[in-house]
């Protein structure tokens, strides 16, 4: 690997890494890793597809336009070098669409058509997980060498370190509010408890059962039942009592 590909990838994993702020835009990140791609691995574009929570492969960011309909249609036919490369977590390297043609025969017609004869997929996988794959495309029948292939899995690589630290911040947001709004459950729960005792004149834990018993007997959330309940509302006025 020459001085300067050190170089250019040093400083591109420095770019990357302001990049990953706590709000950072994947989008925008995954795009500029897709232009950085096509400058250091001397490839004619560059994209990138991520498989979602529920398994399923999409198209994220291409460096191209020609790039980007290539992939969707290789996502439309299920055929093709980053569908293996998603499914078996191996890279497909120095891929000839003449050559594999009768592989990928939908594939390897539209790649043509869009002016590209070779193609690479390298997977965005940590450990055992994939969760993507990085694609580039040549316009001539030129071969990545070691250095080439060590350097496109290196950003392959960081790829999946700001998709995956997105989505632990998304979890955590998630489960910060999930926690939120059992926290504010529990107190117009315990409102609750205070108004129906109150209004039964009964125990704090006999309101409560009082409260399960009517949610469950309706088939109705507790937390609903609750602010109901607190609110004062008429909806709870079977909780009133005689």
């Amino acid at each position: 690997m020459s001085v300067t590909r050190e170089r250019q990838l040093v400083e591109t994993f420095v770019e990357v890494a302001d990049t990953l702020v706590d709000d950072f835009d994947v989008i925008d990140f995954l795009l500029t890793l897709a232009g950085r791609c096509v400058r250091l691995l001397d490839v004619d574009a560059a994209g990138i597809m991520l498989i979602d929570q529920r398994g399923h492969l999409h198209a994220a960011a291409a460096s191209t336009e020609s790039a980007r309909l290539v992939e969707l249609f290789e996502l439309q036919t299920d055929a093709g070098p980053c569908v293996d490369c998603c499914r078996t977590g191996t890279a497909v390297v120095n891929a000839d669409l003449g050559a594999n043609a009768e592989h990928w025969p939908q594939f390897a017609e539209a790649a043509r058509d869009s002016g590209f004869v070779a193609v690479h997929a390298l997977p965005l996988r940590l450990r055992e997980t994939v969760i993507g794959a990085l694609n580039l495309f040549s316009a001539e029948s030129r071969v990545l060498t070691e250095d080439d292939v060590r350097a496109g899995q290196a950003l392959a690589d960081v790829a999946t370190i700001g998709i995956l630290a997105q989505r632990s911040l998304h979890q955590a947001e998630l489960l910060a509010a999930q926690l939120q709004s059992a926290l504010n459950s529990r107190i117009v729960i315990e409102q609750a408890k205070g108004v129906l005792a109150e209004r039964r004149q009964v125990g704090v834990d006999e309101a409560f059962r009082l409260l399960r018993e009517h949610a469950r007997n309706h088939n109705l959330r507790l937390s609903d039942v609750a602010r109901d309940v607190a609110e004062r509302s008429a909806a709870a006025a079977e909780l009133w009592g005689a």
